[in-house]
């Protein structure tokens, strides 16, 4: 039986969220690293211009352990990125995608963050760092939004199969 989506499709969908990472670094078990990093959390809530810019927080220590607050990034959706994130939203496990590079002590630093599964890739066949983080609810319902307002799939089409034998009795060998 279908169901109604929920909520109004013509609701005011936001342009952007701002967006803040959480960064854990862990003491290395290699013996060539000092410490591991990992994204392991994003934040969201509606952009505010009179939200602070780009900084970075302690947030948590325990140990070893310390936990990182990089907040400052503003998260867009595009109209020409609906398929990705259609795919996404279908995911098992849909993700924000923190793309990252290293400074120069080799500890990443989070420079974008996407909902683009086509984004997140590109990134790696450059070799950049990219981590998989769950997607918050508030995201995933504006993206959900999002992709339903402007994003139709493509009927998928049969080709037609050539018959080479008629092809072969017109104009075969002499």
């Amino acid at each position: 039986m279908f169901q109604e989506p929920h909520g109004d499709l013509d609701e005011a969908v936001p342009s952007q969220f701002l967006i803040s990472v959480v960064m854990e670094c862990t003491p290395s078990e290699s013996p060539w690293l000092d410490a591991s990093w990992e994204a392991v959390g994003v934040t969201a809530q509606l952009w505010d211009e009179e939200t602070p810019k780009s900084q970075v927080t302690l947030i948590h220590e325990q140990g070893e352990t310390k936990q990182y607050l990089n907040s400052g990034f503003r998260l867009h959706l595009y109209v020409d990125e609906c398929e990705s994130y259609y795919h996404n939203l279908c995911s098992p496990s849909p993700s924000c995608f923190v793309i990252a590079t290293e400074d120069d002590e080799g500890v990443p630093v989070p420079k974008i963050v996407s909902l683009s599964f086509d984004e997140a890739h590109a990134y790696l066949e450059v070799e950049e760092q990219v981590y998989a983080v769950a997607m918050p609810p508030e995201l995933y319902r504006w993206c959900e939004l999002f992709v339903l307002n402007h994003y139709v799939p493509e009927l998928k089409k049969k080709r037609r199969l050539t018959d080479w034998k008629q092809g072969e009795s017109q104009g075969g060998a002499q």
